[in-house]
């Protein structure tokens, strides 16, 4: 982890989702009449609610366009969704400039090289011990956890201890 990890999240605004690798395990299923099939972890997806209650916007942005994902988004409350994205840096700018968030106030996950261009731009870049050897150098922070098998939560659960607000985020399942 770069020294630098805890600062970086505490500043977060704004956190940025891939989803195959990171919200997924990388797998595509197909069903026999050809439908695609993915399989969300309820531990990550609860991790960005707390994230999204304490105050820092959540955004999704992948290569890769699914109706599933949309219906994932919105269960999640996740407003800002980018599929078919192929140039990530062109939806990244586009965010940023929608929500009046700065680059250095947002993080982003991803786990291939086809997120360096965010990655190596946004305030906070975090990735998943199966992510390419490429990514995986030129991040803040990766996850004990792989993608799809809770490293999201792990996420989330950092920016929220980052940012002091843990203790808060899990006061009422306590109380």
């Amino acid at each position: 982890m770069d020294a630098s990890a805890i600062e970086r999240a505490a500043r977060l605004r704004l956190m940025i989702f891939d989803v195959d690798g990171i919200l997924t395990d990388g797998s595509l299923h197909y069903g026999a009449q050809g439908e695609l099939i993915k399989t969300f972890n309820v531990l990550d997806g609860h991790g960005i609610k707390l994230l999204q209650q304490s105050g820092v916007a959540t955004a999704i942005i992948s290569a890769r366009k699914s109706e599933l994902v949309a219906r994932r988004a919105a269960d999640l409350g996740i407003a800002h969704l980018y599929q078919g994205v192929h140039d990530k840096k062109a939806a990244f700018e586009t965010l940023l400039s929608d929500t009046g968030i700065a680059a250095a106030e947002s993080g982003f996950v991803g786990d291939d090289v086809i997120d360096l261009p965010i990655l190596l731009r946004a305030g906070f870049a975090a990735s998943v011990p199966n992510a390419h050897p490429e990514v995986k150098s030129r991040v803040h922070y990766v996850t004990q956890a792989a993608g799809g098998k809770g490293a999201a939560r792990e996420l989330c659960d950092f920016i929220l201890r980052a940012q002091g607000n843990y203790d808060k985020a899990l006061a009422p399942y306590l109380a």
